[in-house]
């Protein structure tokens, strides 16, 4: 299977367990793999016969923008519900940074696989 990807998309959020991180909107950066079929796509030259990568984009800003939830975990299993029902996508790797969150290290986050890859 091939796959599409999308690295290190920056959204502001609010998302956090403290009342802090409540008041604040932080950053965090989102990876997508998804699961895709290139040769097909390449041989219609036409976005129509792929993943559009800027639709879910927007798609994503869109809800992760306008989410205040408390848990990375709950921000991916949302995001991989939009990407399967919304752009019909069967296999998915989804990470989550929020870069800072923990004092002296770089990042933490989620890591979180959907669906089953067909190679």
């Amino acid at each position: 299977m091939d796959s599409l990807f999308v690295k290190a998309l920056k959204v502001e959020t609010r998302i956090g367990i403290y009342d802090w991180e409540r008041q604040v909107r932080q950053r965090v950066e989102i990876d997508l793999e998804m699961g895709a079929a290139a040769a097909q796509a390449a041989a219609a030259d036409r976005v129509e016969a792929t993943i559009d990568y800027q639709a879910v984009c927007r798609r994503v800003v869109d809800y992760v923008e306008g989410s205040e939830v408390q848990l990375v975990e709950t921000l991916a299993e949302g995001i991989a519900e939009i990407l399967r029902r919304e752009f019909g996508v069967g296999w998915m790797q989804i990470t989550i940074h929020k870069p800072g969150a923990v004092r002296g290290a770089e990042d933490v986050g989620v890591r979180i696989t959907r669906g089953r890859r067909a190679d």
